[in-house]
């Protein structure tokens, strides 16, 4: 339907009038003619005075115009566009001066129609939605400096070009981009070029702009400031080199990318940083059926969820994939995840010509500080998946203070993530890209001897006054700090946080083949192995007996012995742990060593007493109670004695049990501190109490040991002493207690 309105009417009351009699709000067209609420409003207020043809076609569509509509809305909006420059003649615009360039150096300016400098928008671009609604949020205001920020290869130029071809609205006078290539083998360009490009872009004489970067920027200024214009500031490398690139008014939007997060920027002109992180699975994969197509993708949904996850998600690496499929339609997506999953081919299959994730990652390293550089190359040996400061420290050699600050210099690059205070992790693919950079020959062993430092700082600190189980190796490399843990708790929480790391620095030095280390990394954890004992310890603990006894250590041997065959016991696998245990005990015996002896003892009679030898178990815990009480060691005498307390209380000699466990528990006790075998002994106690006759005395006895457990977190000690509160008194309460203990038991930490 044609418009009745009046043909002298500007275009934003012309297009306000028009909306108005179609009775659609402004959020309505907006949506419908896909253009922003933002830039409708900057329209109809006349704020942007002639928009692009396409954009004019778009919104008569979206108000059911008919052609002499559409016509007269198309003429209104091209009395609003600017004008080329013409003749001599013609009456320049005015210019506010800038106080950095002389009035008489602007004293004309020509006009052009709205540049735009940005490259195509990206191909096969997918998802991102909660980025570009981002990006659309912090383009909001005065003067906006959007800083978007991420890894090589993440996708930040093609978010950036993608928001800028679609959304922008009321940015009517230009769009310019420049690629600043501060991750580039091609060098970056000057300000001066980048202002001179800017300039003859805006309308600017070429024998007008002037040659001195500050010249120049203070023009570019002068010329925007009245304008509404879109600057992309592409790829760069640090906020000086932004800063001259920045135009003048408040009407301007700029949006910088970068791999660094350029913090300086965000100080100095309050850039509203937007991170860039991996795609999610969904997007990922939905991003090769883009380029593949659906049908390809879908017939193989599983071999493309496994592509999205070798390639970590990253776009840059999906692309390198999707380009190889593309040039071989006859290849399937599950032959090349195979050969993905190799980690020796994945960096190389993740690069074809001049573009790939490594090549990415060198120009990123490149710009760093030596030290930066070392660290990361370092940290490419790194057997775990986090790294804190001290651990950074070991395999670069260095003060953790250094390591840490280095750490940083890396996490403003996005080469780490600080995932939680002080901890720092990469990237599979950065981490497959360190891995294959030079660094010194002992980094493993420094940081294999750091976790063992570390730990027995930390078993100090749960189980103090705890024999050492083993002297430090030959060529121990003592770490420059090892951190301290001011309690039980601490270093309880230290050992649950690195659990996944040790486990991994097993299976490294077990690798390398430094057996030394490996059997004594393993026994370290003794503390985090007593209080999960159900975690499914004996495969690691296979691997540190086949090292200790591969280092022909026959002390080692015998303590590691000891600890499979109790996890072995816990595990109800019996038969398999009297092997252990039996062979524990003469390793020690024919090393005279009594404190190995008292212990295996204490072990072997304990999977005795699960077979219901209960008189044998009893036997072997009195002889480990004189073996310790000739050593000396008060500590495995009281074991030995709770033990011996356990064993008569099975066997239903309630009053030789009670005695027993009374005695031990005046053995030196500290409370406040969390002591296993005190809680126990309190169980086996009111166990005694209750054989006995006395039920309000025996419950209340083990009332008082379950709330002992609970509140030291020892939750094998806490199902024990409900389970027999609910066998002599069963409530709902005990009841619902005991589930919980026994679901947090049961649940891998």
């Amino acid at each position: 339907m044609a418009s009745t309105t009046p043909a002298d009417y500007s275009f934003g009351t012309l297009l306000h009038a028009l909306r108005r009699r179609a009775g659609l709000s402004q959020e309505d067209l907006a949506h419908a003619a896909g253009v922003s609420v933002r830039g409708l409003s900057y329209l109809e207020k006349g704020r942007s005075r002639g928009p692009q043809r396409r954009t004019v076609q778009a919104l008569a569509k979206a108000l059911g115009l008919d052609a002499a509509g559409a016509r007269e809305l198309e003429v209104a909006a091209s009395a609003g566009r600017p004008r080329p420059a013409r003749t001599t003649d013609a009456t320049p615009r005015p210019v506010t001066p800038s106080r950095d360039v002389p009035a008489p150096a602007l004293a004309s300016e020509a006009t052009v129609n709205a540049p735009d400098l940005l490259p195509r928008a990206p191909r096969a671009f997918h998802g991102r939605a909660a980025q570009l609604a981002a990006l659309t949020r912090a383009s909001a205001g005065e003067a906006p400096v959007c800083l978007v920020v991420g890894p090589a290869g993440v996708g930040k130029t093609a978010l950036v070009l993608h928001w800028a071809r679609h959304d922008p609205a009321g940015l009517a006078d230009g769009r310019l981009y420049a690629d600043l290539r501060g991750f580039s083998d091609t060098g970056e360009p000057t300000a001066a070029e980048v202002l001179r490009e800017f300039l003859l872009a805006l309308g600017m004489p070429s024998e007008r702009i002037p040659e001195s970067e500050h010249a120049a920027a203070a023009m570019f200024r002068s010329l925007a400031a009245d304008r509404q214009l879109l600057v992309v500031l592409d790829n760069a490398r640090d906020s000086d080199q932004v800063r001259p690139l920045l135009p003048g008014g408040d009407r301007c939007v700029t949006v910088v990318t970068s791999r660094h997060r350029l913090d300086g920027l965000i100080v100095t002109d309050a850039a509203r940083p937007l991170a860039v992180d991996i795609l999610t699975a969904q997007d990922a994969t939905a991003l090769l059926a883009q380029v593949l197509g659906t049908d390809r993708v879908h017939a193989e949904p599983g071999a493309a969820q496994q592509l999205a996850e070798l390639c970590g998600g990253l776009p840059l690496a999906l692309r390198v994939v999707a380009a190889r499929l593309a040039a071989r339609p006859d290849r399937s997506l599950t032959a090349i995840a195979v050969e993905l999953a190799d980690e020796t081919r994945r960096l190389g299959l993740l690069e074809l010509e001049d573009t790939g994730v490594r090549g990415a990652l060198r120009l990123t390293l490149r710009q760093l500080p030596e030290h930066a550089r070392a660290l990361f190359a370092a940290l490419g040996r790194h057997p775990g998946s986090h790294v804190d400061q001290y651990a950074a420290a070991a395999l670069a050699a260095a003060d953790p203070a250094d390591a840490e600050t280095a750490l940083e210099r890396l996490a403003e690059a996005h080469l780490v993530n600080e995932t939680a205070p002080g901890r720092w992790t990469m990237h599979d693919l950065v981490r497959l890209f360190a891995r294959g950079l030079d660094a010194h020959p002992n980094t493993l062993a420094r940081v294999l001897d750091h976790y063992t430092a570390t730990a027995i700082a930390a078993v100090a600190a749960a189980e103090p006054g705890s024999e050492d189980c083993f002297p430090l190796p030959v060529g121990f490399h003592p770490p420059a700090a090892v951190r301290q843990f001011g309690d039980r708790a601490a270093a309880v929480a230290w050992f649950t946080a690195e659990r996944d790391n040790l486990t991994q620095a097993v299976v490294a030095a077990d690798t390398a083949r430094l057996h030394k280390r490996t059997w004594r990394i393993v026994m370290t954890m003794w503390p985090l192995i007593v209080w999960r004992v159900r975690d499914g310890w004996a495969p690691l603990l296979q691997t540190a007996l086949a090292a200790a006894r591969a280092d022909a250590d026959q002390h080692g041997e015998a303590r590691v012995l000891n600890m499979l065959g109790w996890v072995l016991t816990e595990e109800g696998r019996t038969t398999e742990a009297l092997v252990h245990l039996e062979a524990a005990c003469a390793l020690a015996a024919g090393a005279g060593d009594a404190f190995a002896e008292a212990n295996a003892l204490i072990v072997l009679a304990q999977a005795q007493g699960s077979l219901g030898h209960l008189d044998v178990a009893a036997d072997n815990c009195e002889r480990a109670v004189h073996l310790a009480r000739g050593d000396g060691d008060r500590r495995i005498e009281r074991l030995a004695t709770q033990q011996l307390a356990r064993h008569q209380a099975d066997a239903g000699h309630w009053q030789q049990a009670l005695t027993t466990a009374t005695r031990a528990l005046d053995f030196d006790y500290r409370p406040g501190s969390t002591d296993i075998p005190h809680l126990l002994l309190l169980a086996i106690k009111g166990e005694a109490l209750l054989g006995l006759g006395h039920h309000t005395e025996g419950t209340a006895q083990l009332d008082l040991a379950a709330q002992e457990a609970e509140a030291a977190g020892y939750d094998d000690g806490t199902v024990r002493a409900l389970a027999a509160l609910l066998r002599a008194a069963p409530s709902p309460e005990v009841q619902t207690r005991y589930d919980m203990a026994l679901a947090r038991l049961t649940t891998r930490t």
